[in-house]
């Protein structure tokens, strides 16, 4: 398994697909932006594109573009909720260092 999601995120993707009505799965990407330099994409996914790759865990399609790979090989997502927040973590372990608000990474 290239990317994976923990119990939380699979339920919190699952409802937010059933609320939406319709997707495939979810689009985990990196774009180059924030102060260490890349930060996570998250969008929902309604038809696969030339050269995704789709990896299924807990019943969730999670859908990676060639150039996002390299990036986010054997990262695990996680859903974690503390007080009124609430979002997406990751555990990359391509990534070597993250800005003080956890908003972007380095590698």
């Amino acid at each position: 398994m290239t990317i994976s999601v923990t119990n939380s995120a699979a339920e919190h993707i699952a409802s937010q697909l059933e609320t939406r009505g319709h997707g495939l799965g979810i689009r985990v990407g990196v774009t180059t932006t924030g102060c260490s330099g890349m930060a996570y994409v998250l969008e929902f996914v309604d038809e696969l594109k030339n050269g995704d790759e789709v990896f299924e865990n807990q019943g969730i399609k999670i859908v990676v573009d060639q150039k996002s790979l390299v990036y986010v090989k054997g990262t695990e997502m996680d859903f974690v909720k503390q007080g009124v927040n609430e979002g997406f973590e990751f555990k990359n372990p391509n990534a070597k260092g993250e800005c003080g608000c956890g908003e972007s990474f380095s590698v």
